[in-house]
């Protein structure tokens, strides 16, 4: 049976009261249960965000000009984001309301630009590592585009000269990824920009993971290969805040190397009789909360409260990939750049150990390629290292001996 409305309305009480219990069934993040979806900074980073977000609830950025002061701000994100990505002054970008839409008007745009340049003989084709996020095929499956995603070379990263192999005349876009979600490991963006300038495609970075972590990891002293807008050939980037920006759900942006490719991601009608209607993004209402969340977060850490929540996740990272070696029959894939490890087994049912995992209260993300478990910190896992390699080291010898059998094979993202 639906639910109804009330006749008279509930009270602010009753209405709290209702959503606290709604709550209590849910996953434990600032006790370090989840890994990935919420990205907790702490409570006085939260407070700030949330302050920020209720100020600008209700504020709509469909037409900026109504909302001066808030169009400030969002330019303030961008100059940010930009500078800390390698764009220079001829940089343009906008915020979105997630990385599905950050890639989306990247593939537009890409889309545009190649149909300027006459080079479309049939449907336009993306080539991309396997390990490219699933918004890529999700964006070209209403944009008219097909996706021809590419094996991993050994070390989990994009193969440039298989994906060089790939291309057609119907080629008009690269994806590399900084870092590719399922494994953690940066692609070689240097060499797939190469390869885009030598057959005048466009290259897009998905750095909405690593966007917001890898200029901070790089400032500790951490060597990473180049992704961002510096490397040539590198026409667009998107990049989550509601990530390791730490702001509240709902942002992200997506940064063009100039104005000559930033036009191409808009969408500019006037045929009807309301006059014309031009969008930088695939929505038309935006919420200002999440523009004056990001802005009040950015400020707020500054480059040293980025820097603290950096080295906190590169030390949880170290400390768990230390704790996952020294289990025996554990292995983890790959080395792990930017806070994701995923680690897997040929002697475990790797499912079985999730299940476990899963019972002692941890929400366990499975991977499929190859069968195992998929981790992404934050600097809040740092307090619960200890506990998970524990746990995990029960749920192992639990395995192992037999007395843990998994309870499917399926998993979903």
């Amino acid at each position: 049976m639906r639910k109804k409305m009330p006749t008279g309305g509930l009270s602010s009480s009753e209405i709290q009261g209702a959503l606290s219990e709604a709550r209590k069934n849910g996953a434990d993040w600032k006790k370090g249960r989840l890994w990935g979806m919420v990205y907790y900074a702490g409570d006085d980073v939260l407070r700030i965000a949330m302050d920020a977000y209720a100020m600008f609830f209700s504020e709509n950025m469909v037409v900026p000009e109504a909302f001066p002061g808030l169009a400030r701000l969002e330019t303030e994100v961008i100059d940010m984001a930009a500078q800390l990505l390698g764009g220079g002054e001829a940089a343009r970008g906008v915020m979105t309301s997630g990385g599905t839409e950050s890639n989306f008007l990247a593939i537009k745009a890409a889309r545009e630009w190649a149909r300027e340049q006459g080079s479309i003989k049939g449907a336009p084709e993306i080539v991309a590592a396997r390990s490219a996020h699933p918004t890529f095929n999700k964006a070209a499956h209403f944009l008219g585009l097909t996706v021809k995603r590419v094996p991993l070379g050994p070390d989990y990263r994009a193969d440039v000269p298989a994906m060089e192999r790939a291309l057609t005349p119907n080629t008009i876009m690269l994806v590399g990824s900084a870092p590719g979600y399922p494994h953690g490991m940066i692609d070689p963006i240097v060499e797939l920009g190469r390869l885009a300038q030598t057959r005048n495609l466009w290259l897009h970075v998905d750095a909405c993971v690593g966007g917001f972590l890898a200029p901070f990891v790089k400032k500790l002293g951490k060597p990473l290969p180049e992704f961002d807008l510096t490397v040539p050939g590198v026409c667009s980037l998107s990049a989550d805040l509601h990530k390791h920006g730490y702001t509240g759900k709902g942002a992200s942006m997506v940064l063009f190397r100039d104005e000559s490719r930033f036009q191409y991601s808009a969408h500019d009608f006037d045929d009807w009789p309301r006059g014309r209607y031009l969008t930088r993004t695939f929505t038309g209402t935006r919420s200002g909360g999440p523009v004056a969340c990001a802005w009040a977060v950015l400020n707020f850490l500054g480059e040293e409260g980025y820097l603290r929540l950096a080295r906190d996740t590169l030390r949880a990272q170290d400390l768990l990939i230390e704790g996952i070696n020294s289990i025996n029959g554990l292995e983890i894939c790959g080395e792990p750049e930017l806070g994701i490890i995923t680690f897997g087994s040929d002697q475990l049912d790797m499912f079985a150990v999730a299940d476990g995992l899963d019972d002692l209260g941890w929400v366990t993300n499975r991977c499929t390629e190859p069968p195992g478990i998929h981790l992404l910190l934050t600097p809040n896992h740092l307090s619960f290292v200890t506990e998970y390699l524990d746990d995990l080291a029960t749920t192992v010898a639990e395995v192992r001996v037999g007395k843990r059998t998994s309870r499917t094979t399926k998993t979903t993202y």
